[in-house]
């Protein structure tokens, strides 16, 4: 956790504004970089203290920028957003609700009417209207409530589970003056483990099964227990898949790796998420989507998670431990030392988790190696995978096709080298994660995978990124068409051409600042990649456009008859 400065350091400025004073509070919490659409008055009051003031082109970007910073920067550093009253707010209010569902942690400070006007009917009241996905939403309604208000804030913002907190600024606020001096210390951090009862139950079902597997989610990563979790699926040759959210967790090719699931998954997690006698949820919250997997009903569950209403929540378990993954993952694996005096051998399950893998890809092999025009999306990011060094490469998804694309083939190698998410699947959500997590972790190749549907909602940030130097690269599988809603629209596509998207995107793109490919052939996939990598690395975004085929085939982990 980032401490921050002392109450001396970092003086409210010279103006002595409620504004001035929030800003103040910013720099004590570590915070970097504010992410905005003007107007807000902490904007100017951020800027004059040397925060850095990102200005997007769309609200819901710049969300989605303060949502990557809080997911990858290291010691706790925060992503803000703020924006202005009204229209502003209004239309962050997907991304705010985007982060809810990812549970990821963001200060929101959407500037709010008057005072006097804030509860007119028909003004747009933040508290209020974002209170149903936000963790918690209060507003400012006097100076001397500043520092309270903020230590409210962050404390939920780094306690329990992870969400978005609203801070609602009434503008007639921001520019009375703040009655002084600044006390504002950053918060604490309170961590808690399961009951021993409860470890030592766990223990005995894990050490007992005769299959068991883990399903390790995003409190891997908030907990940072990478390490804990290696250790006890090792100590005892436990295979490891992850959800969405926590890929990455856990290194894809390690020998007892069985990968990521969502929508689309590989066969090893089919495998064992079948067969399993006994599964451990650590990290996860099992809560049921349709963009998640599905745990089979009948299963033993261990379910260790930090928030105790996911306990039966979606899946019921036999044993629950509620804390955090980190201290839970400790206590298991003392528990489980005491049970088995030496580690069991890993080789027989590694083996059977090499034979799943390479009899489910021999049924997908064809299409990653295809060289057909259209372009085979899976060749386009087969193609990737090979190229880029993915151990220092961070990626994410945009929703829809591009992600079930992308999670059953894509080995992520260290932390945070993925993005996963899905329970809510806003479509133009990828974009603003990797310009995030390009700031927040500068020399990364960071990259976002979308479509052609995605990049209509939320491209014009591209400009964004080329303006204030966030060289990103964009991978754009244009089918020319809404292609996972072909099966569902034949009547509307036959006749009114529903489903039908068009554009140049790569034209678009060095329109906006970017370098822009478009790729037809095979041959020339890795070709452009480098050049756009290239382009990357010399600080511009980059842009590359494959015309791809139709696809609506994607793996749902079934292995060859």
């Amino acid at each position: 956790m980032r401490m921050g400065k002392g109450p001396s350091d970092f003086p409210v400025h010279a103006n002595g504004t409620v504004a001035d004073a929030i800003a103040a509070i910013l720099k004590r919490e570590g915070v970097e970089i504010v992410f905005g659409y003007p107007r807000n008055a902490i904007l100017e009051a951020a800027a004059r203290i040397d925060i850095r003031t990102i200005i997007v082109r769309q609200e819901r970007t710049g969300m989605h920028m303060a949502d990557a910073v809080s997911r990858m920067s290291k010691g706790g550093t925060m992503g803000v957003f703020v924006m202005q009253q009204g229209p502003g707010a209004e239309n962050a209010m997907g991304g705010v609700a985007q982060a809810f569902a990812d549970s990821v942690p963001v200060l929101v400070m959407p500037q709010g009417y008057a005072l006097s006007q804030m509860h007119v009917p028909f003004n747009f009241n933040s508290t209020r209207s974002m209170a149903s996905f936000a963790k918690h939403a209060e507003p400012l309604t006097a100076p001397d409530q500043v520092e309270p208000v903020l230590r409210r804030a962050f404390s939920m913002l780094r306690n329990g589970r992870p969400q978005p907190v609203v801070v609602e600024l009434p503008f007639d606020m921001m520019d009375q003056p703040f009655p002084g001096p600044l006390a504002y210390r950053p918060g604490k951090v309170a961590l808690s483990e399961p009951a021993a009862r409860d470890v030592e139950a766990a223990a005995d079902l894990l050490v007992s099964a005769k299959n068991p597997a883990i399903y390790a989610g995003q409190g891997i990563h908030w907990s940072e227990a990478y390490d804990g979790l290696r250790e006890l699926a090792e100590y005892l040759a436990i295979p490891v898949m992850t959800s969405l959210p926590g890929k990455s967790a856990f290194d894809e090719t390690h020998p007892l790796a069985l990968g990521s699931g969502g929508n689309g998954i590989n066969g090893c997690v089919r495998t064992w998420l079948d067969e399993c006698d006994v599964l451990l949820g650590i990290g996860c919250s099992f809560t049921a989507t349709s963009f998640g997997l599905t745990i089979p009903p009948g299963k033993r569950v261990i379910h260790a998670t930090l928030d105790p209403t996911d306990i039966d929540k979606s899946v019921p378990c036999e044993v629950a431990l509620v804390g955090d993954a980190r201290l839970t993952l400790s206590a298991l694996i003392d528990a489980v030392w005491r049970r088995v005096p030496e580690p069991r051998e890993m080789a027989p399950v590694a083996a059977r988790i090499r034979e799943v893998e390479q009899a489910w890809f021999a049924g997908w092999e064809a299409k990653c190696t295809q060289d057909t025009s259209p372009l085979s999306p899976y060749r386009v990011l087969w193609d990737l995978q090979q190229t880029v060094d993915v151990a220092n490469t961070i990626i994410t998804h945009d929703a829809g096709s591009p992600r079930d694309q992308l999670v059953p083939f894509w080995k992520s190698i260290t932390p945070h080298s993925y993005i996963g998410w899905g329970k809510s699947t806003q479509l133009g959500y990828g974009l603003g994660l990797a310009m995030g997590a390009k700031l927040a972790c500068p020399d990364k190749l960071c990259i976002n995978v979308w479509g052609d549907a995605a990049i209509g909602f939320t491209g014009t940030d591209l400009e964004t990124a080329a303006r204030d130097g966030i060289p990103i690269l964009s991978i754009l599988l244009n089918n020319e068409a809404m292609a996972i809603e072909l099966p569902i629209m034949p009547v509307a596509t036959e006749k009114f051409r529903a489903t039908d998207i068009s554009g140049d995107y790569a034209a678009f793109a060095r329109a906006l600042g970017c370098h822009g490919e478009r790729v037809t052939a095979a041959e020339e996939i890795v070709p452009a990649l480098r050049r756009a990598i290239a382009a990357v690395e010399a600080g511009q975004p980059a842009l590359v456009e494959f015309i791809t085929e139709q696809e609506t085939q994607i793996s749902r982990g079934a292995l060859p008859a």
